[in-house]
């Protein structure tokens, strides 16, 4: 990816569009106070409505992954999948069924693969678990009922002990689910023989079930499946701060009318922990029992947000991704270059999208404008995640609470943005430090043509 700056651009024609934008983008008159939101130094994605006022010729959306080549060296293909980054090894965690007849069943097994760059895996032969007479297999657990659903993840809770840093869930309906912890992420241990999620309410716990730490809310975070209204299939959450005493569960019901939502795949997005990204598979049995991948999101103990209704991944041309169980998420959508971030999916395939470009605030031909909702920052520079063609262009004005230009500010103040960049730094005639209005009550107005904005951050500066 490249950036450039170019001042300048096309001023006749932006100067008059700006003048029509200021004559319908009249100041908002507002007070300040309750409901201004603080958004600190954190990077802001436009997956949601969380920062968005208004939007003047301009719509949210959802971008669609791109397919990979096929891989040379596959990991072992995907039932359900969990890939974890641990520093500069990637962790990949997937149940095989061997021909299991029931969820739960003796033959299942949870197997584990390995990678330095995401894309060429190797299978190590760990010598653990004697299957099928042999144990040079990548074997990591062999329990009934708990390889069915076995979801892992690298527990990001400070100063976690050594041999805990990996943590699990598995289980039925039956057993509830048991944690399991690990130091490796290749031997496992359960933390003690009880379930420490159980649930009675209806059917549940038949998929995989994701836990995780959560920065933002200082406690584990469970999303697990249960049957709505014994009816369709939905999603629960529940916390703990130990990972062994959990709230009362709480469906969350972010089905639509007669949908189904088959996994959940929630976790925190890594480059803004604050918001949790979910890719899970709706389930049409009504529809020769065909399935896709969707795209929402939450944001602390909020519900999913659905602004995006539509498929995030649709089922494509091959005739095999068009029945039950053909379209997975693995859980964790992870980094795999410095521009670049992966989606895993059944059998094994890899999608591809930008950093942070799950969806925008996109502005085709004619010039429109985000005017954000009121708020408070902390950081010496403004950077954003932005794209626009060759004849497009993005501009930023700095205004107060009520919708008032700060002088110095003011968008005919901004130096142009063209081009294509993960962090531009924005600056005006004066330079970029924004921090004289650290703690203040501020609304950003971004007129855009031809461009897409997919997130923005206030952070210390050079």
């Amino acid at each position: 990816m490249h950036r450039r700056t170019i001042a300048g651009f096309n001023a006749i024609a932006l100067a008059s569009a700006l003048l029509v934008l200021t004559a319908i983008a009249a100041p908002i008159d507002e007070p300040t106070g309750a409901n201004v939101r603080d958004i600190s130094s954190r990077r802001e994605l436009f997956v949601d409505r969380y920062l968005i006022d208004r939007l003047d010729n301009a719509t949210l959306k959802l971008h669609e992954p791109q397919l990979a080549p096929a891989m040379t060296e596959p990991a072992d293909n995907l039932e359900y999948g969990t890939v974890i980054k641990d520093n500069e090894l990637f962790r990949l965690y997937t149940r095989e069924g061997r021909g299991a007849k029931f969820d739960g069943d003796t033959p299942e097994v949870t197997r584990y693969c390995e990678s330095r760059d995401g894309i060429h895996w190797t299978k190590p032969k760990l010598g653990l678990f004697e299957i099928d007479g042999s144990k040079d297999n990548n074997v990591i657990l062999h329990e009934a009922p708990f390889c069915h659903n076995f979801s892992p993840f690298l527990d990001a809770r400070p100063n976690v002990p050594p041999d805990e840093r990996f943590k699990a869930l598995a289980g039925t309906v039956k057993t509830g689910l048991v944690a399991f912890l690990s130091g490796d992420g290749i031997r496992w241990r359960k933390l003690q023989p009880e379930p420490v999620v159980t649930y009675t309410k209806e059917y549940a716990f038949d998929s995989q079930n994701v836990s995780f730490w959560s920065e933002s809310e200082s406690c584990y975070v469970c999303y697990f499946r249960h049957f709505l209204d014994k009816e369709l299939r939905s999603v629960c959450r529940t916390t703990s701060l130990d990972f062994v005493t959990w709230t009362e569960p709480v469906p969350l019901k972010p089905n639509f009318d007669g949908e189904h939502i088959y996994t959940t795949l929630t976790h925190p997005y890594f480059r803004a922990t604050h918001i949790y990204v979910a890719t899970p598979t709706r389930f049409h049995p009504g529809r020769g029992e065909s399935t896709d991948i969707l795209f929402m999101t939450a944001r602390g103990n909020g519900p999913f947000d659905r602004t995006f209704r539509e498929a995030f991944i649709r089922p494509g041309l091959d005739p095999a991704r068009w029945g039950n169980r053909s379209n997975y998420a693995a859980l964790n959508i992870v980094p795999t270059g410095p521009a670049e971030m992966s989606i895993y999916t059944t059998p094994f395939r890899r999608f591809t999208l930008r950093l942070d470009g799950f969806a925008s605030v996109h502005v085709g031909a004619d010039v429109g404008e985000l005017v954000t909702k009121p708020f408070m920052f902390s950081g010496k520079e403004l950077v954003v995640n932005y794209a626009t063609s060759a004849g497009g262009s993005m501009r930023v004005e700095l205004q107060d609470a009520a919708g008032k230009a700060i002088p110095g500010f003011t968008l005919a103040d901004c130096r142009n943005l063209v081009g294509d960049a993960i962090e531009q730094p924005v600056a005006w005639t004066k330079g970029g430090d924004v921090s004289s209005h650290i703690g203040q009550p501020v609304r950003l107005r971004i007129v855009m043509q031809e461009a897409d904005l997919y997130a923005l951050q206030f952070r210390p500066g050079p």
